[in-house]
């Protein structure tokens, strides 16, 4: 009878995350959402906002804001026209785009849903120009458009919780469910709870290049920035550089794509 009880709860749940999960309109992936985007957009808003007044976020007229938003808006513009052509424009209503740069020596850099990005400056010497800059922020945009953030939450919340909405976690385990987020995005240093998948690496990589390139950039100098990131060595990686996939696969993945990403290129 105990048997019988589990298997049918096993068979329920089971049932359950599969009619939650949503087939990704530009991946073409299924995944696992169980929270709203606009949930996550709205939360997005008070954590940016939480993270700025936390960090040493640099002023405006500081030459690397200047450079980072300028290569940020460039992006942010290929991402509209490439959304537009494929007839997604609705999927970034919601988005209000902000670029900004904090003094943390971390080679880090992320995007919450919604288009909050922030660039590390310990990142900015490898990058080394608007290209590598472009590689970078199109990678990460890429994460939030793909919505690998929200798989990631998704996937904690339904382990940790259950199966319960944003709005009930974060007012049973308000701070147990800030960090999920946190860590979902890759937000701050020593966050690694929630690893970016392969597939979510491999999409975020081939995304970033069509953006790049559609923004102006050589999508081919992606793999002089990835060569450099893997050159930095050390005990600890870098949190922007995930333990999947390695170097040497996701440079040749990379390489694959180009002719892919070089029709897209308008210099």
């Amino acid at each position: 009878m105990v048997r019988r009880i589990i298997k049918t709860c096993s068979i329920l749940l089971f049932s359950i995350v599969l009619w939650m999960c949503s087939r990704n309109a530009v991946t073409g992936r299924k995944q696992l959402n169980l929270i709203p985007e606009r949930e996550l957009i709205g939360m997005s808003l008070t954590e940016y906002d939480n993270f700025l007044k936390q960090n040493k976020r640099l002023p405006d007229n500081d030459s690397r804001v200047i450079q980072v938003r300028e290569v940020g808006n460039k992006i942010k513009q290929a991402v509209e026209r490439f959304y537009q052509q494929k007839g997604l424009s609705k999927e970034l209503e919601m988005y209000q785009w902000e670029f900004n740069v904090v003094d943390d020596k971390i080679v880090n850099a992320w995007c919450m849903p919604g288009g909050k990005v922030v660039v590390y400056t310990g990142i900015l010497p490898v990058t080394q120009d608007d290209a590598g800059l472009a590689v970078v922020m199109g990678h990460e945009i890429s994460h939030a458009l793909a919505k690998h953030g929200n798989e990631r939450m998704s996937q904690a919340m339904l382990a940790q919780f259950g199966q319960v909405t944003l709005a009930v976690a974060l007012s049973q385990k308000p701070q147990e469910t800030r960090n999920l987020f946190l860590a979902a995005y890759g937000v701050g240093s020593g966050l690694s709870l929630l690893k970016y998948s392969r597939n979510q690496e491999a999409e975020a990589d081939k995304m970033g290049l069509i953006f790049m390139a559609m923004a102006g950039y050589n999508p081919e100098l992606a793999i002089d920035f990835w060569k450099r990131m893997a050159s930095l060595g050390g005990q600890k990686p870098p949190e922007i550089l995930s333990t999947h996939p390695s170097d040497e696969t996701r440079i040749k993945l990379i390489q694959e794509f180009l002719p892919e990403a070089k029709k897209y290129y308008r210099p």
